[in-house]
């Protein structure tokens, strides 16, 4: 089974990148890999620039990737109230090559943020918007104060009633 995991943030430090890399570890028997937005930055989308260049090989090289995966573990930043513009570029580029980006992956929906709320802001925008773009989604979770809840240098879940419930869910997924 392969796990394809990515953080919806550009940050180097990304906190929902650390927990999609936590959660995906957690399948058992899973060859995990970890992309990095980094690593598809494009020209901001507009169709004036996709009429000049095209399909841009890195929305093609992100939806071959997604494409080797049979799950999706996927964990948004929340910038203002809805996703960051990294990962809404490389979505907006993909979606124009094909209407479902996510290909029908079975898919674990998370969100964290430093604050009390995990990003539940964004989690709650993706639930309802990415079943229209192939994503099947087939749990959520929102990880609240990161900082208090989340051990960076062990890469895990410090709090015992979040973890579980983590692991609970990737138990049933």
């Amino acid at each position: 089974m392969k796990i394809i995991a990515f953080g919806g943030s550009p940050s180097k430090n990304s906190i929902n990148k650390k927990l999609a890399t936590y959660a995906a570890n957690l399948f058992e028997n899973a060859e995990v890999e970890v992309l990095d937005l980094n690593d598809f930055q494009m020209p901001i989308f507009t169709v004036d620039i996709e009429k000049e260049i095209g399909q841009h090989e890195l929305a093609k090289a992100f939806l071959a990737k997604i494409a080797t995966a049979d799950i999706l573990v996927v964990s948004l930043a929340e910038n203002n109230g809805n996703y960051s513009v990294a990962f809404k570029n490389v979505f907006d580029w993909c979606s124009r090559i094909t209407g479902k980006v996510f290909q029908e992956k079975p898919m674990l929906l998370m969100a964290t943020s430093p604050g009390a709320r995990g990003g539940a802001s964004v989690l709650e925008i993706a639930k309802k918007a990415f079943p229209f773009y192939g994503g099947n989604v087939k749990a959520a979770f929102s990880l609240p104060s990161f900082d208090a809840n989340f051990d960076i240098v062990n890469g895990k879940i410090s709090n015992p009633e979040l973890d579980n419930q983590l692991k609970e869910i990737i138990k049933n997924f």
